[in-house]
């Protein structure tokens, strides 16, 4: 067996699950124009998914600390899928939020259980850590193409076709379960529970005060991020005076540049202590924001993508450092900071969205610019864990 497929089928598996949070803002543009929503009951759709997502994972989290749960990878898969699936043909606004709000709770079930077991396979190392983060990316960035490509076949009426990534991954996930019980892939010195360090040594005492910090670092990053993902696509058709194909190339960029800052960081933790390539990073991104709000015409795709990547730098390394921060409670600093990472921020689209409704979608952004830079100056306080991994342990090049 390859010394990389497991940490390959998880990335796989992984995109198949974040194509549905990729999703949720991909259908924005599309409830808007067959539903003649509102931008503030669009952007519900985004908190519906947010809100359940963010108090559940880290509960998920809780559980996995407590026991392994890998049946959790294709069952969740499934759930998330269908909840976003159906939300295209559901009769009323509120049942749309249902769905949209169990897909949610789908993703964040999938999340701390993934993290747990890339963490096994990948014995702590930051790039393997990485390929697993690139594959939600992947998700994410190939979302608006696949919500597109439904859409023009036959607009929201055919969006159960959208169920297929989730059958797919699915399938993924049964054979990791299958793998781990027969044992393959567990690391001998890992404990059953998968909780604690990536040696299996207890001993080693939990951060809170830096978890507490780094997490209110995600939460900035998180209301950036999914501020401009719920309404980029509609910004760039207005600054473009475009149709919604201009859009869903603004969103695609988004998720796309993720990918690539995703695998920046994993090799910019090589050179250099995490803390520092994630401040450095904050800080490029305040400026790249900035960007994507006032520069008009076309420049306006080159800046959402050196936002995507300066908010993806960051992505897979905070997970790291959550989990070395809290060695003893794995699952609860994958479950809080991803769930936070990806889901919390929507809890302020609403109010985004009112702001576009009463004034416009420019100034709904531009307080976006500061997130960035308050995640900069929470990391300036923060220490590098004393954590060695086998990349540590490497020397550097």
């Amino acid at each position: 067996m390859s010394k990389n497929r497991p940490i390959t089928v998880l990335a796989v598996g992984h995109a198949c699950v974040d194509v549905y949070q990729g999703a949720v803002a991909a259908l924005v543009p599309f409830f808007v124009v067959e539903r003649a929503y509102t931008y503030a009951a669009a952007s519900g759709l985004v908190l519906a998914a947010s809100l359940l997502s963010s108090v559940a994972q880290p509960l998920f989290g809780a559980l996995t600390d407590r026991r392994a749960v890998p049946w959790l990878l294709p069952v969740s898969t499934i759930v998330g899928g269908l909840g976003i699936a159906v939300s295209g043909v559901a009769g009323s606004y509120p049942l749309t939020l249902v769905f949209v709000a169990i897909s949610g709770i789908g993703v964040a079930a999938y999340h701390p259980e993934a993290a747990r077991v890339a963490r096994i396979v990948s014995r702590g190392g930051h790039t393997a850590m990485g390929w697993f983060s690139l594959g939600g990316n992947i998700g994410f960035a190939l979302a608006p193409l696949m919500v597109a490509g439904v859409m023009a076949a036959g607009g929201l009426r055919l969006s159960l076709l959208l169920i297929v990534p989730a059958l797919a991954g699915s399938v993924l996930g049964l054979s990791v379960v299958r793998s781990l019980t027969r044992g393959v892939h567990r690391p001998p010195s890992t404990p059953d529970d998968g909780a604690g360090a990536p040696n299996g040594n207890q001993s080693v005492s939990d951060d809170w005060s830096s978890f507490t910090r780094l997490s209110l670092a995600v939460v900035c990053r998180s209301i950036v991020f999914v501020g401009l993902s719920t309404f980029i696509a509609l910004y760039a058709q207005q600054r473009m005076d475009a149709g919604t194909a201009a859009g869903t190339a603004a969103l695609f960029v988004l998720y796309l540049g993720g990918a690539v800052g995703t695998v920046l960081g994993g090799r910019l933790a090589r050179r250099w202590d995490r803390v520092v390539v994630v401040r450095w990073s904050y800080l490029l991104s305040v400026v790249a924001v900035a960007g994507v709000v006032v520069v008009p015409g076309p420049a306006l795709y080159v800046f959402v993508a050196l936002t995507s990547a300066g908010l993806y730098v960051p992505f897979s390394l905070q997970i790291t450092l959550a989990q070395d921060y809290l060695p003893n409670r794995v699952g609860t600093a994958s479950g809080i900071t991803l769930g936070l990472a990806v889901s919390v921020g929507g809890v302020l689209s609403p109010a985004l969205g009112r702001l576009a409704d009463v004034a416009s979608l420019q100034i709904a952004l531009a307080p976006l610019i500061l997130m960035p830079a308050l995640s900069w100056w929470v990391f300036r306080t923060l220490p590098e864990p004393l954590v060695r991994t086998p990349e540590q342990v490497a020397p550097r090049r």
